[in-house]
């Protein structure tokens, strides 16, 4: 096939996990379709960890938070007549699933694939697609990214593709921060739900026993105040500059091991093929995808993938010394 005029839309808006789970998608396409020309679609407040991206054609943000922040006629109006006037594409694929991420397709030219109404959770969305794969969402997360579009572009599924990807995004210099460390290990204490965060006190008593520096991650400033209470309750802990999201994915691509809650940060580990442990309470490990260096620690708590509980938190049973041993033996 002549790829080279080639078109294709990939429409994942948020959120930094799941962005960052999605683009192994790119290797796969190039690898198929090598001249075609790939726009991605994404809520503006992500778009910089797309942006420059060698296998990206064009990043477009999309402003959704701010119209519905704003409640912004002007806006909406003003977005939807620039996804309107973009080119036609061959295809444009949604990979998320969501009402919003069909609509924001259904504005483009072009053939639109997507999720089926049994695979999504917000069945209305499918109402907008031309085709559509039907894929469990109880299914791996990532293995779920990687069959939406491939099916769309007709392209074999091959699983090696994902287990021996490249790094997901550029790498460049060391952080200065990591200079001069044998090792270095990043621990990510945040998340979007309360119930999907470690304990600050259990995370003291991991970097008091890592034989490695242990960065504090944090995004917010509640997140930050909580890393100067794990940095006061452990010697071997240390607070993380501030950082952009280009400047988080080349520290954690530096880092020997990443030790976090179900978010993105954690995820960019796997992304940029360093080892990792993800901590699981309400979720579970479908949000990875597992290799001998990339693991789940789930607590004892079963989860229902279609009906969250955001009350579960059972991530406070699972005992520090469980992940120190794990967290050894991928240091070793």
């Amino acid at each position: 096939m002549n790829t080279r005029n080639f078109r294709i839309a990939i429409v994942r808006l948020s959120a930094l996990g799941d962005i960052v789970n999605t683009a192994v998608v790119l290797q796969i396409i190039r690898k198929h379709y090598p001249d075609a020309t790939i726009d991605w679609y994404v809520e503006e407040a992500f778009a910089p960890i797309l942006q420059d991206h060698p296998l990206i054609s064009e990043v477009i943000p999309v402003p959704l938070k701010r119209i519905k922040k704003n409640k912004s006629f002007s806006l909406l109006r003003e977005t939807i007549q620039n996804l309107k006037s973009h080119l036609p594409y061959d295809q444009i694929i949604d990979a998320q699933g969501l009402l919003k991420s069909a609509l924001v397709a259904y504005f483009l030219k072009g053939r639109v694939h997507g999720f089926d109404r049994y695979s999504i959770r917000e069945k209305l969305a499918a109402c907008f697609y031309d085709t559509a794969s039907r894929i469990p969402y109880e299914q791996n997360v990532i293995k779920r990214n990687v069959l939406v579009i491939t099916e769309a572009l007709k392209i074999p599924y091959d699983e090696n593709d994902i287990l021996t990807k490249e790094p997901l995004f550029r790498i460049h210099d060391k952080p200065e921060s990591l200079k001069g460390n044998a090792k270095a290990i990043a621990c990510v204490i945040g998340a979007s739900w309360p119930s999907k965060c470690y304990p600050k006190e259990h995370f003291a008593a991991l970097c008091s026993n890592l034989p490695y520096p242990c960065y504090l991650i944090w995004g917010s400033e509640a997140e930050r105040l909580d890393a100067e209470w794990i940095a006061a309750h452990s010697s071997n802990a240390v607070v993380a500059p501030k950082m952009s999201l280009g400047e988080l994915v080349n520290f954690i691509a530096h880092c020997d091991l990443v030790i976090g809650n179900d978010t993105g940060p954690t995820h960019m580990a796997w992304a940029m093929n360093r080892p990792s442990i993800t901590l699981f309470g309400p979720t579970n490990e479908r949000m990875i995808f597992p290799t001998s260096t990339n693991i789940g620690i789930k607590s004892s708590s079963p989860v229902d993938i279609l009906k969250i509980n955001r009350n579960d938190f059972s991530i406070r049973d699972i005992d520090p010394a469980m992940i120190i041993q794990k967290a050894k033996e991928l240091l070793s």
